[in-house]
């Protein structure tokens, strides 16, 4: 029995050792919240007219998807210790592509001019990765700098894309990626986890992500072993421009409508918040993508409490932050030994009693 005891409380504090842990928990508290005051707010049901899958948890995972393609794509560009700060704007730009091309095209309700402007929209995001890349690996700028500037350019392209006003537009093949779905569940769902899950194999199954970690440790001993970190850092942030394009197109094919103005709005900060909950320091080095995942549901979940709660706009910002800093105290190494140290002395004494 003590054997036992012992093997699962080793076994629970190394799980406590792993931050997405906290942020797993933190969605779990969340979710118990909303359900005192709501039993019904975890039940999913069916709709008999078209077969299709409701409910509130299913509302979190569809509008988590953009979120969680950005923090990936962040994830991977912190892990060379690196930032990018552009993915809001990106995101808009991207809207702004696909709805100009879809309002300009002949036939816009067709598959061809649906996949048309997807192709042209994830072509131009990824061009501003490559831009941030080629600045950052080659011209040296430093990655805070190089992805601000790409920030305010980006947002102001999207505004010149789109004459300054907000555009619409018509096509049943882009909605039905944001909105559709496959066996009742969300398509935009699919998609996000199916991409999440091919690129933690591509990293983790081969050398890639051993390289882009060494990166973020120490780029000059890692190019004396031999990496070339020159095509690595613009690989990370071409990948982080072309999923914060998908991101983009999820975004406004919701409502087939960009707002170049609001579309992709602080999300980089939202990104840069779900990769730092996940467990991936900001000091660049061992990442986590699944942490990221864990990261963006997080942040997603607590924006639907927020709301479902009926918390004042005004103390919004006040609500989150309180929520993050306790979760980010949770996964603190120094905190959690303080509370250890705290109980040491009690269960000496109870011992000797």
């Amino acid at each position: 029995m003590t054997q036992t005891y012992s093997r699962l409380r080793a076994g629970l504090g190394a799980l406590a050792h792993k931050p997405y842990i906290w942020g797993v928990l933190g969605i779990v508290a969340l979710l118990i919240v909303n359900v005192t005051r709501d039993p019904g707010y975890l039940q999913i049901s069916v709709n008999p007219a078209n077969g299709y899958l409701a409910g509130n948890l299913l509302d979190i995972l569809r509008e988590s998807a953009p979120i969680v393609m950005i923090s990936v794509g962040m994830c991977l560009v912190v892990a060379t210790s690196g930032i990018d700060l552009s993915v809001g704007s990106v995101m808009a730009v991207s809207g702004a592509v696909a709805m100009e091309f879809l309002q300009a095209a002949s036939a816009p309700q067709s598959t061809m001019s649906a996949a048309m402007a997807l192709l042209l929209a994830l072509t131009v995001s990824s061009l501003l990765g490559l831009v941030n890349g080629v600045l950052v690996a080659y011209v040296r700028l430093q990655p805070f700098i190089t992805t601000l500037i790409t920030m305010l350019a980006g947002r102001g392209l999207a505004k010149v894309i789109t004459g300054g006003q907000n555009t619409s537009a018509s096509s049943d093949g882009l909605a039905w990626i944001a909105n559709g779905r496959v066996l009742g569940f969300p398509v935009v769902v699919i998609i996000a986890i199916a991409l999440a899950l091919l690129i933690g194999y591509l990293v983790r199954r081969s050398a890639l992500g051993m390289m882009i970690e060494a990166i973020g440790i120490n780029e000059t001993a890692s190019r004396m072993a031999g990496i070339k970190p020159h095509g690595l850092l613009i690989t990370v942030y071409l990948l982080s421009g072309l999923l914060a394009g998908v991101a983009g197109v999820f975004s406004t094919a919701t409502v087939m409508t960009v707002d170049v103005s609001n579309t992709g709005y602080l999300l980089e900060l939202d990104a840069i918040l779900a990769v730092v909950i996940g467990g991936t320091a900001l000091s660049g080095g061992k990442f986590s993508l699944g942490g990221a995942v864990v990261g963006a549901l997080l942040i997603t979940t607590l924006d639907k409490t927020v709301v479902f709660l009926g918390v004042p706009s005004a103390a919004t910002p006040a609500f989150k932050a309180v929520v993050i800093i306790v979760i980010c105290l949770a996964q603190s190494s120094r905190v959690r030994a303080l509370f250890r140290d705290r109980r040491g002395p009690v269960r000496m004494k109870e011992r000797v009693a």
